[in-house]
C-alpha cells in the first residue's frame, strides 16, 4: 500500500492570531473580542471579565465607559490576577522571522494564519486602513516567499474589533457585512498578488457568543440571524475575490468531528442524522449556494421565528459559493436520542483511545468525514487543522519526545492518504494545528501544547520563548520530503 500523495499536495501548519501572534497594543493594533477573554483550564473554562447589558463594559469591584466608537488608543482595565493570553501569545509579532525559518525547515510549502482585523481596522469603522498593520503582514508574507512557502489567510478567526462588537451586537447587525467586504477589499489589493487560497471565517459552524460572534445573547435566534449574516458577508467576499484576483480559490472552514450513533437502534441513528445536520447546514449553504431543504426544520428546532433576509441576498449566496471545503479534525463523537443538540458528545467511545482532554482518538472517523463530505458538495476539500493536545514534558535542554504526537499523526495521515488514492477524494492539503506550540482555544492554556516545535513558556506567559524542535519535527520533515511516502 502506498500513501504517496500528489506532487502538488499542500503541506504546512495552521495559526489563529490571538492564539499565536501577540503584539497588544503594538503596532496601531486595536482592541478586539478576544482581549477580554482570561486564562483558563480544564476545570475552569476562560472566560470574559465584563458584563455589557447596555453596550458598556463592566467589571467586578470596578468599570470604565469606553465612548462610542471605542477609540483604537483606548486601553481596557483588566480584573485583577488574570492573565489574558491573546497579549502575549507566543509572540508571534516578534518572532515571525525564527518561526518561519523553522516551519521551512520542516519542508512546509504552506502556511495557514489569520490577520488580525482589529490590527488592520482598530475599531472596524475608520475610512482607511492602519498602514503599520498592513507592513506587518507583508513582512510575514515577504518572510514566507523566501522559502517558497504559500499563504493560507484566514480573514476573519473567530474574532473582530472590539468596537464592532459593542456598538453593532456584532454579526446581529447586517451593519458587519458591509465593515467585513471592505476589510477584504483592502486585504486583497493588499495581499492578492502573493496569496492565492483564502479562508473566509473559521469554524463558522461552531461560532456563537461574545467573541467569535460579538452578540451578547446566544439564543438560536441570535445565532443563526448572524450566521446569515456571515453566508452573505462570505459570498460577497467571494465574490469580490474572484473579480479582483481571477486565480484566487475560496473556502470557509468548519469543525467536523466524526458523528456515529451509539447503537443501531433507529431512533438513536435517526438522531445522529438530525445532529449531522447541523454541520451540513452550514456547509450546504456556503458550499452549494442556496438553503438545503431542512433549514426550516433547523431554525424550528433551535426557537428560530424566522431568518430576516434582504433582497439579494439569495442571488450572493448563489454566486459567492465556496471553491473548496476545508475543515477542522481532531476526534469523534458519539450521540443518540435526546442528546442536547448543543452539546454533542455523548457516552464514551468503548472501542477508542482518548487524550487527557476526553477527545477520543479516531483515525477512520478522518477518512470517513472526507469521503462524506465530498460525496455530497464534490468540490476539492483541505484539511485545515488536526493534531493532538498533549502535556508535553521537555527534559533540561527543552527536547521533547512526543512519540504519542507521532503515532496520532501517522495514524490519521495514512487515513487521509487513503481517502485521497483509494476512496478517489480530491484534497488540496494539509496544516497541521499549531505547528508551534500555542494558546489552547478552547482553555486558554498553554500546557496543552499541539506543535512540532516547542516554546518555553507557561499558563502565565512566564518563560524565555525559546523554539525548541520536538521529536515529531523530524518525522514530519521526512514525510513531507517524501510527499507521504514515508507513512
Amino acid at each position: 500500500m502506498t500513501y504517496q500523495l500528489p506532487e502538488e499536495f499542500l503541506w504546512g501548519g495552521a495559526t489563529a492570531d490571538f492564539q499565536f501572534e501577540g503584539g497588544f497594543g503594538e503596532g496601531g493594533r486595536g482592541l478586539l473580542s478576544h482581549d477580554y477573554e482570561t486564562a483558563g483550564s480544564a476545570e475552569h473554562p476562560r472566560h470574559h471579565t465584563m458584563e455589557m447589558p447596555d453596550g458598556s463594559i463592566v467589571r467586578p469591584r470596578s468599570s470604565f465607559f469606553y465612548a462610542d466608537p471605542v477609540p483604537p488608543t483606548a486601553r481596557p482595565v483588566f480584573l485583577d490576577g488574570e492573565y489574558y493570553p491573546s497579549h502575549k501569545a507566543v509572540d508571534f509579532y516578534h518572532h515571525y522571522k525564527e518561526d518561519i525559518a523553522l516551519m521551512a525547515g520542516m519542508g512546509f510549502n504552506v502556511f495557514r494564519f489569520s490577520i488580525c482585523w482589529s490590527r488592520i481596522f482598530p475599531t472596524g469603522e475608520e475610512e482607511f486602513p492602519n498602514e503599520e498593520g498592513l507592513q506587518f503582514y507583508d513582512r510575514v508574507i515577504d518572510e514566507m516567499a523566501k522559502y517558497q512557502m504559500e499563504p493560507l489567510i484566514t480573514i476573519c478567526h473567530d474574532e473582530m474589533p472590539m468596537n464592532l462588537a459593542l456598538k453593532y451586537d456584532g454579526w446581529s447587525s447586517r451593519y458587519l457585512i458591509d465593515a467585513y467586504v471592505k476589510y477584504c477589499r483592502v486585504l486583497f489589493e493588499r495581499y492578492g498578488d502573493r496569496c492565492r487560497y483564502w479562508l473566509t471565517f473559521n469554524e463558522i459552524n461552531a461560532v456563537r457568543g461574545f467573541g467569535p460572534c460579538g452578540t451578547r445573547n446566544s439564543t438560536g435566534q441570535d445565532r443563526y440571524q448572524a450566521a446569515h449574516h456571515m453566508f452573505v458577508a462570505s459570498a460577497k467576499a467571494v465574490k469580490l475575490g474572484h473579480e479582483m484576483m481571477p486565480d484566487s480559490q475560496f473556502g470557509a472552514m468548519y469543525a467536523m468531528s466524526e458523528l456515529y450513533a451509539v447503537s443501531c437502534k433507529p431512533e438513536d441513528v435517526f438522531q445522529r442524522l438530525q445532529e449531522r445536520r447541523e454541520n451540513w447546514y452550514f456547509i450546504d449553504t456556503m458550499g452549494r449556494g442556496y438553503y438545503p431543504s431542512y433549514a426550516r426544520d433547523i431554525w424550528r428546532r433551535h426557537g428560530v421565528k424566522s431568518v430576516q433576509m434582504a433582497k439579494g441576498d439569495e442571488v450572493f449566496l448563489r454566486e459567492g459559493q465556496l471553491d473548496f471545503i476545508s475543515f477542522s479534525y481532531y476526534r469523534s463523537n458519539t450521540t443518540q436520542a435526546g442528546d442536547d443538540w448543543f452539546n454533542v458528545g455523548g457516552s464514551s467511545n468503548p472501542y477508542l483511545k482518548e487524550t487527557p482532554w476526553g477527545w477520543a482518538i479516531d483515525p477512520l472517523g478522518l477518512r470517513h468525514v472526507m469521503n462524506e463530505i465530498y460525496d455530497r458538495i464534490q468540490k476539492p476539500l483541505f484539511i485545515v487543522e488536526n493534531g493532538i493536545g498533549a502535556v508535553d514534558q521537555a527534559n533540561e535542554e527543552g527536547y521533547v519526545a512526543d512519540d504519542y504526537r507521532i503515532e496520532y499523526l501517522k495514524n490519521h495521515l495514512r487515513a487521509m492518504a487513503d481517502a485521497v488514492n483509494i476512496d478517489g477524494v480530491v484534497c488540496l492539503g494539509y496544516t497541521m494545528w499549531g505547528p508551534i506550540d500555542l494558546i489552547s482555544l478552547s482553555t486558554g492554556e498553554m500546557k496543552k501544547r499541539y506543535g512540532f516545535i516547542y516554546v518555553d513558556m507557561d499558563d502565565k506567559g512566564r518563560g524565555s520563548f525559546k523554539r525548541i524542535p520536538k521529536k515529531s519535527y523530524q518525522w514530519m520533515k521526512e514525510i513531507i520530503a517524501s510527499n507521504g511516502g514515508a507513512l
